[in-house]
């Protein structure tokens, strides 16, 4: 067996993986492109490039995610297969935590939701349209940033306190188990003053809130407390501290790993390695 490469061809970026036949991964890569295909194609000649593997040492090519509808043949002549994408997010969510068992959530241009387990399998349980591109539409309008990254480095000198309504803004006791720093509404108290950096702070706490919040709500009426959080959004800088906020909240542990971006990419071929060992 030789080199397995994983992709997830997703709605607007292409994760790509190389994995050796002893499951050591050796390479990760993550483009952008105008569409899916010049996307697949240019992620594994940079790939390649850049990790100087030769064509001819790749075995199989695994694909997952949405853009994997457009491929109907082989590429590079090389045997290629597709693996269902909610299998994929939920093997590359426990494969990058070392858990057995998990919510794994991936958090891409919109976001899904996986129950995972080592010993019962993936089951999707649903998903949200508010995700990557909820962040990146609304920052291209209200504070004229279209690209992540620049929204993240933006908010950096951000306050929610103008943007944003607590528990203590409407009320003199405390509410419950509800801190008076919790979110009441989010743009709920919204300043005139308020900054870009204000704005893009106010956009990343709203979708990160949100989605830590459906995952807590996932893992009612179950024994999962912890929350896997993987897909390129996963990594922004804020995203971990809003998370653990909710964490704290419902009682979970929130996990964004190192390589949360490629989690479904490897997932795609760790599945491949799955059924060559069943067989």
């Amino acid at each position: 067996m030789g080199i397995i490469l994983g992709i997830d061809l997703g709605g607007s970026t292409t994760k790509i993986v190389a994995f050796d036949e002893k499951q050591k991964l050796l390479a990760a890569r993550q483009i952008r492109a105008s569409d899916q295909i010049t996307s697949l194609y240019g992620s594994i000649g940079q790939l390649l490039h850049t990790s100087h593997i030769p064509l001819d040492r790749i075995a199989r090519i695994v694909l997952s995610g949405v853009g994997a509808s457009y491929v109907d043949r082989d590429i590079f002549d090389i045997p290629t297969v597709k693996v269902t994408e909610f299998d994929a997010i939920g093997l590359g969510g426990l494969y990058l935590s070392g858990l057995e068992e998990a919510l794994v959530v991936s958090m891409g241009t919109g976001t899904a939701f996986v129950r995972a387990s080592a010993a019962h399998g993936m089951e999707h349980i649903g998903g949200s349209g508010v995700g990557g591109g909820t962040l990146l539409g609304l920052a291209s309008r209200l504070v004229g940033q279209g690209d992540i990254r620049a929204v993240a480095a933006l908010a950096e000198d951000g306050h929610l306190d103008h943007v944003d309504l607590s528990i203590g803004d409407i009320s003199r006791s405390r509410i419950s188990s509800l801190a008076p720093t919790v979110t009441a509404s989010n743009f709920g108290k919204l300043d005139h003053a308020a900054t870009d950096s204000d704005l893009a702070l106010g956009l990343v706490n709203t979708v990160f809130q949100t989605v830590g919040i459906m995952a807590a709500f996932a893992c009612r009426n179950t024994s999962l407390q912890d929350v896997v959080v993987t897909g390129s959004l996963a990594s922004l800088k804020q995203g971990q501290q809003i998370l653990d906020a909710v964490g704290a909240l419902y009682g979970l542990r929130f996990f964004v790993p190192k390589d949360a971006p490629f989690a479904t990419a490897m997932g795609a071929a760790l599945l491949h390695f799955r059924q060559q060992e069943s067989q």
